[in-house]
């Protein structure tokens, strides 16, 4: 009863927006912050996509490749960054964009207080720009990460002009210069962009609104779609991509994902002692999580990496479950009926996994109380620290140091568990200003052994992204990072 009053309430409000050129898509969450400089959550990265270019984007091969910066060349040994900015970039504002606006956001981002981007950009000690079209970044040690960061929200371009009106209220509305501008946003309900006829890609930009939808349910969302009241969906649930595939009206774009579902755990909170951290984990099972909640369609790891890739540790195996192990465990950190909250968002998939860890845990001898949220309020509760073990998704990095440092480095920006290692510290600085693979490898490896053994996170599995499109919608092109491009999306006619 509660899908169909959603999906009623979501018709009329569709039937109102929707024209013939508007794009309207269902995400799996209300984003928590549109500033780029603030904002940590996927959804939010989705919504970017569209509304802000970025110095660098990212090809379906991981490749690097320009958006706002045309070009760009490593100098004095991979101490300098010169970038050269496009000319025909303009802000939805109508003012400039040149190296000047990319300067002021650079510096934004690696020192105003309210900045979660500064840990990204920690090597940088200078941003200059000698001309309107060139950025000169210097750096205090060669830092391979930085094309990586600078694909992201640190690449992000904001108006000068706005950002000196509105300065810590930026997020209410966010003038940047991408392919759409923000029209309207209704928290909880809906976001509604139009298409910016002076963007310099404007050419290959074919739909005139777009009009995205926060949906948590899974079901609802793809209701919404077989129903034609949306024309693009976001993350598919596993147990849904078969009927999917078979549904007349639509169909399903899927590719490999450098995605990964993931565990953060509060090192102050209940799983404090690192035994009932390992009995946790050694009372899970990852292989029938996958099998029993996803369909089998995603992979079981414990690592940032993909298993096959340059920077997954083979020798670094999923544990196997072990609860007579586990509850060894719990005995020897002497707790008496050892509980815990998780923290789920109010998603069916992520709840049917919660509810089976849960069961595997009780045989250990851990209770696992479900708490379930949305997951901009998870993100509230875990940066206060208000909490023992949540729920997070990492989109993934081209670069292997923004799969892992962000989580775990003492200063990464998403460390909301408090876990620092002198260590693993160390091993990431090595591994950042290295320039050799084999290098690079050895210290993420090092880094990997100790933060494993540690656990401040578990990372559950790695994705498989499907997206479902009403019958006709052309030009979509699956990304490995979850991202939805709009460069040549069209709607079918009529």
């Amino acid at each position: 009863m509660r899908a169909v009053l959603a999906w009623m309430a979501l018709a009329m409000c569709l039937s109102g927006a929707a024209g013939a050129q508007t794009l309207r898509i269902g995400i799996g969450a209300d984003p928590n912050m549109l500033d780029p400089a603030r904002s940590s959550g996927f959804v939010e990265r989705v919504v970017f996509t569209a509304l802000c270019d970025r110095l660098v984007d990212i090809g379906p091969d991981l490749a690097f490749r320009p958006e706002l910066a045309t070009a760009w060349t490593w100098e004095e040994g991979g101490h300098v960054l010169r970038m050269t900015i496009r000319s025909d970039g303009r802000f939805h504002d109508g003012t400039a964009l040149d190296a000047a606006a990319v300067k002021v956001n650079l510096d934004r981002y690696r020192t105003a207080p309210e900045s979660l981007r500064r840990s990204e950009l920690r090597p940088v000690t200078a941003v200059e720009a000698p001309d309107s079209r060139t950025v000169v970044i210097k750096l205090s040690e060669p830092y391979a990460p930085l094309l990586s960061v600078l694909s992201d929200r640190a690449g992000m371009i904001l108006s000068p002009a706005a950002l000196a009106r509105l300065g810590a209220r930026i997020s209410e509305d966010p003038v940047c210069s991408g392919p759409f501008r923000l029209v309207r946003r209704v928290a909880q309900e809906r976001i509604e962009l139009e298409r910016v006829p002076e963007h310099w890609n404007a050419a290959n930009i074919h739909v005139q609104r777009l009009l995205i939808l926060p949906i948590p349910d899974n079901n609802v969302r793809l209701l919404n779609l077989r129903a034609g009241q949306l024309d693009l969906i976001e993350r598919i649930a596993p147990s849904d991509v078969e009927s999917a595939r078979r549904a007349p009206r639509m169909v399903v774009r899927e590719a490999t994902s450098i995605a990964y579902q993931l565990l953060y755990i509060n090192q102050a909170g209940a799983l404090r002692d690192p035994r009932l951290r390992r009995a946790f984990e050694l009372s899970i099972d990852r292989g029938i999580i996958n099998d029993v909640a996803l369909q089998g369609l995603f992979v079981p790891n414990n690592q940032p990496e993909p298993p096959g890739t340059a920077f997954h540790f083979a020798d670094l195996p999923l544990p196997r479950r072990d609860v007579a192990a586990a509850r060894a465990l719990v005995r020897e950190a002497g707790v008496a009926n050892p509980e815990f909250a998780l923290l789920v968002p109010n998603s069916p998939v992520e709840s049917q996994v919660a509810e089976i860890m849960q069961s595997m845990a009780a045989e250990a001898g851990l209770r696992v109380r479900i708490i379930t949220m949305e997951a901009s309020s998870i993100v509230t509760r875990a940066n206060a620290r208000q909490y023992d073990m949540a729920f997070g998704i990492w989109s993934g990095r081209a670069d292997p140091d923004g799969n892992i440092a962000a989580w775990v480095a003492s200063d990464g920006f998403l460390n909301r568990t408090g876990y620092a290692n002198a260590a693993v510290d160390s091993a990431f600085l090595g591994a950042r200003q290295a320039t050799d693979q084999a290098t690079r490898q050895r210290l993420y490896r090092d880094a990997a052994a100790q933060w494993l053994e540690d656990r401040p996170l578990m990372i559950l599995y790695h994705y498989r992204w499907f997206w479902g499109l009403r019958a006709g919608v052309t030009g979509f092109e699956p990304s490995p990072d979850g991202l939805i491009r709009f460069s040549g999306l069209r709607l079918p006619p009529g």
